[in-house]
């Protein structure tokens, strides 16, 4: 009866890790979302790639600290075309998006970024991240086999050189970190820019697409739409709002992390995780100046 009853045990047991394994997410997928347009996601984190007859042009490579990253993202990018990878373009210079890139340089492509990441990252010299051949300004465009990516740099927010790539033709553009979808701002906004952040969300706004592909996958993988810009604008129009009365009264910082909370936005993600930092962030623009 004991030997039975072990046996049963082991058996619920491997059940249970294969059914917990079924519910997790696969470590890297490619979908194609246009004719031209794909997204390669690895974990946590998207890119986009263009496909044309005469070449691809890739987007951040995702490989910090997981070189197999670089590797699988190639590999997919091969089972979809021959076609040489022409360019791999920069979202910005943060090195959860951008290392790993080795494996493209050695196939031949040319690295682009908004100038003020290649400055950065020649200063910062990380090893694992490849400087970019050509510094861009606020505009540049990409035309390979009759299909043309723009690259806009449409201000100081999440850093100050994020550039938001759109394929004119697609109607689709391709911006990192700086509008998650139903989601709440990375910690206290890291290298954020504040009050420039507002004016990028209006500059995006401005340009003519229909569907966002964002740099971490939401929950679904749906895509994103201006409706979730403008939902990312107000709730930092919010935020600031109350901390900004908040420091006003003196609370910032601990007691306005503590007492603030902003219910339209509890069922967002990392609502519980985020919002003590979002308000630190706000914290030191308005009772702090900087």
């Amino acid at each position: 009866m004991a030997r039975s009853i072990r046996i049963l045990a082991a058996v619920l047991l491997v059940a249970m890790v294969a059914g917990a394994a079924a519910q997790q997410p696969a470590p890297f997928e490619t979908r194609k979302i246009t004719e031209h347009t794909y997204i390669f996601r690895f974990g946590g984190h998207q890119s986009m790639f263009v496909v044309t007859p005469e070449g691809v042009i890739a987007t951040d490579p995702i490989a910090y600290l997981r070189p197999q990253a670089a590797k699988a993202y190639i590999d997919e990018i091969r089972k979809v075309t021959s076609a040489p990878i022409r360019y791999v373009v920069y979202s910005h210079h943060h090195y959860d998006h951008i290392a790993g890139g080795r494996p493209f340089k050695d196939l031949g492509a040319t690295f682009i970024a908004h100038r003020n990441a290649k400055e950065r990252l020649e200063a910062l010299k990380f090893a694992d991240v490849v400087i970019p051949d050509i510094g861009v300004g606020d505009r540049h465009t990409i035309e390979l086999g009759a299909v043309r990516v723009e690259l806009y740099y449409v201000g100081r927010n999440h850093s100050d050189n994020s550039l938001v790539m759109l394929v004119p033709q697609d109607r689709i553009l391709f911006t990192v970190d700086f509008i998650p979808i139903q989601t709440l701002q990375f910690r206290d906004l890291p290298d954020g820019y504040l009050p420039d952040f507002f004016d990028s969300f209006d500059r995006v706004l401005a340009l003519e697409w229909d569907r966002m592909i964002p740099g971490h996958p939401y929950a679904g993988g749906r895509l994103g739409t201006k409706d979730d810009v403008r939902d990312a604008k107000q709730y930092m129009v919010d935020l600031s709002e109350a901390v900004k009365a908040a420091a006003m009264q003196g609370k910032c910082f601990d007691t306005a992390m503590k007492e603030i909370k902003l219910p339209k936005y509890e069922k967002w993600g990392n609502y519980e995780q985020y919002l003590p930092g979002n308000i630190e962030r706000f914290c030191e623009y308005w009772g702090r100046g900087y």
